[in-house]
């Protein structure tokens, strides 16, 4: 598998699911190509529409809290409500407007979009309402960030799904920053984004058309994305693979082939008819999808590494434009890097998971890779031994020997206390 096709593979829109807030982006045409809500206005044509959207960040005190469940770090909160989709010029918040365009102008008005809703949510509407099964591994809190046992970091922005369309919505555009616990790499971050659109159908729609409601729902929906792949990536030959998502049926995965390979973009479906049912009402259908902002940004603007969307270094910023999806991101430096390794017999508290999260916590963006470079089990004890080698880089400086020294000191020993294994 390419690099390419790597990044891709490595945060699958899948329908989107398993503040301190900027001004947002004002709308932009392209070239070629709740929880704690208030009311404010969303963008859409047409007259104003009121929506739950949150004014405020949460508070530190909210997000980190006293409960036992709690597993967020500073690390984390202080990226609550940077709000990169939104910054005019940013690559994120370029792709986000190429996507809505794209929409407005093939149903101009039918579109609803938010992108400032609160991102702390139940975890039944992170995971029950969408139909995540119970036993599901990313209920787990070695991958999602809980804040309380009751209330998470929202790990998708279908999280929002049944309470908009209880709010009646008909068609919208849901984006913002989504939280999972995660490795440590080039196209893995804690915090990435997402953009979801739900779009609803009557009876009489799939009557008119002559069509039994399944092939007129899928035949819709195949139509836009496809429509959309070339709105974002020009000219590009699209083929569908059959998937499975708890919360649609049928559902698919779009590819695109692109640069010379087959590449995976989003995934989709229609929406499973007891989410519909239960939460919009009966005698209706609907399709879904989700994407992964970073993902896009990444292939289309040949962007290598997942880290620089946070960068304030101007060289990487003022390569972009509002609504110039032509860019191709130039690479400015790269620094050296440093590499620290850490081994150590494992314990039933230790997770890789767990692991990036701390380093995360110790070395912030200075921190590249965490990767396993070696695993032994000694055959008279069975204990087991891993070795992670750190990969230490700055994107902006050279980094000098005292402080990476200082940082492996710090992750060496919260790695021994916190996760009680016996270094080596």
């Amino acid at each position: 598998m390419t690099n390419t096709a790597r990044l891709l593979a490595s945060r699958t829109g899948v329908l989107c699911a398993v503040g301190r807030s900027a001004a947002p982006c004002s709308p932009c045409p392209v070239q070629r190509h709740s929880v704690f809500p208030s009311c404010v206005f969303s963008r859409r044509a047409g007259p104003a529409v009121y929506t739950t959207q949150a004014l405020r960040a949460p508070s530190r005190e909210e997000v980190i809290t006293q409960d036992p469940a709690n597993n967020v770090s500073d690390n984390i909160f202080k990226k609550i409500g940077v709000g990169l989709h939104q910054q005019e010029g940013h690559p994120l918040c370029i792709i986000k407007g190429a996507i809505q365009d794209f929409f407005d102008k093939k149903d101009p008005g039918l579109f609803e979009t938010l992108d400032d809703l609160y991102p702390i949510v139940s975890a039944k509407a992170n995971f029950d309402d969408i139909l995540i099964p119970k036993d599901h591994v990313s209920r787990s809190p070695n991958d999602t960030y809980y804040v309380s046992s009751e209330n998470v970091l929202r790990c998708h922005t279908s999280a929002h799904q049944a309470e908009l369309l209880r709010a009646g919505k008909k068609a919208f555009l849901c984006t913002g920053d989504v939280y999972r616990r995660d490795s440590i790499d080039s196209t893995h971050y804690p915090v990435f984004h997402q953009t979801e659109g739900v779009k609803i159908f009557e009876e009489k729609d799939w009557k008119d058309s002559g069509m039994e409601a399944t092939e007129f729902v899928t035949k819709e929906l195949k139509s836009e994305l496809e429509g959309l792949a070339k709105h974002l990536f020009g000219d590009v030959q699209c083929r569908w693979v059959d998937a499975y998502f708890p919360f649609t049926e049928p559902s698919y995965e779009l590819e695109i082939y692109f640069k010379d390979e087959w590449l995976e973009v989003l995934g989709c479906g229609m929406m499973e008819q007891e989410i519909l049912d239960k939460n919009y009402g009966p005698g209706h259908k609907a399709w879904a999808f989700g994407l992964g902002l970073e993902r896009l940004a990444m292939v289309l603007f040949n962007i290598p590494d997942i880290r620089l969307f946070w960068t304030e270094d101007p060289r990487f910023k003022d390569q972009f434009k509002s609504a110039d999806l032509t860019t191709r991101f130039k690479t400015y430096s790269k620094y050296p890097p440093c590499f620290k390794d850490i081994a150590f017999w494992i314990s039933p508290k230790f997770s890789e998971n767990n692991l990036c999260e701390l380093v995360r916590d110790v070395a912030g963006d200075l921190c590249e890779e965490v990767k396993l470079i070696d695993e032994f089990t000694h055959p008279k004890t069975e204990r087991t031994s891993h070795c992670y080698r750190i990969t230490f880089r700055s994107m902006e400086r050279s980094l000098t020997d005292e402080e990476i020294n200082e940082l492996q000191f710090q992750i060496r020993d919260r790695v021994a206390s916190e996760f009680q294994v016996e270094l080596r």
